[in-house]
């Protein structure tokens, strides 16, 4: 059993919370953990969505520095190579995924709600990847995923300075979707995973990895991608649900079993 990242299902709703305090230091124990996790959910069917939280004081701050000081370059090789499978478990997830940030996200733990689809923060919540300050760059997709969020330029500048951004300045540069209040940040998040998990699971993961997928080819084969996976949903039951609802009763008011 896991020890620090509890597990826990709410009408198909994941919700995937670290629990190491005082810090969320994600050592390479809770990097493990959260690979398991993220293996278990990905093949269980009665989960639609999932929610990715920290607590109620903050998200993560980081990687465990003091472990991480006592690794040379032959061990860092092996330990950043899980590090990276535990990340891209959590992104390569079929379901929707949101990060419900509290507090502070910084480091591997801004790299870890960059690994999700969604991300809610907290009015009063801090977001950066400081590794230039220790004389290091973003492991665990910092470099990759958030200039591909926020553009070139921003990313560079929150790399090549290793500041922290604010709540505001992370809504307004698109690195945050949503800013709550501090103590609306998991309901807001379960809210929207809600209304994620009510939808169509096979059309909805389907464009989850169409549109993933997507942005590492070229555009004729992306458009090849979605035409296979449009076709392919005609073979559901949720796409006659649809259609037929659409037809007897207008848009959105289908009920979809997941099939």
């Amino acid at each position: 059993m896991p020890e620090f990242v509890d597990l826990e299902v709410v009408d198909a709703v994941a919700v995937v919370t670290l629990q190491r305090p005082p810090m969320n230091a994600l050592s390479i124990q809770v990097q493990s953990e959260i690979f398991q996790i993220a293996s278990e959910l990905s093949r269980r069917e009665d989960v639609r969505a999932v929610v990715l939280h920290g607590g109620e004081r903050l998200f993560a701050a980081g990687a465990d520095v003091k472990e991480m000081a006592e690794l040379d370059y032959q061990a860092m090789v092996s330990v950043s190579l899980r590090l990276e499978e535990a990340f891209s478990a959590v992104a390569r997830l079929p379901q929707p995924t949101i990060a419900a940030i509290t507090g502070f996200a910084l480091g591997g733990g801004c790299e870890l709600a960059l690994a999700c689809d969604f991300r809610v923060a907290a009015d009063n919540s801090r977001l950066g990847q400081p590794e230039m300050l220790l004389g290091l760059i973003p492991g665990a997709g910092g470099t990759q995923r958030l200039p591909r969020l926020i553009g070139v330029a921003k990313a560079k500048d929150l790399i090549f300075s290793g500041r922290f951004v604010d709540a505001q300045e992370a809504l307004a540069i698109g690195l945050v979707d949503v800013v709550v209040p501090s103590d609306e940040v998991l309901a807001r998040a379960m809210e929207w995973a809600a209304q994620l998990a009510a939808g169509p699971r096979i059309a909805m993961q389907a464009a989850k990895r169409v549109i993933d997928r997507g942005m590492d080819v070229d555009l004729e084969t992306g458009l090849e991608m979605e035409r296979q996976a449009f076709s392919a949903l005609f073979a559901t039951e949720d796409r006659v649900n649809g259609m037929q609802s659409f037809i007897e009763n207008g848009p959105g008011k289908a009920s979809f079993t997941g099939r």
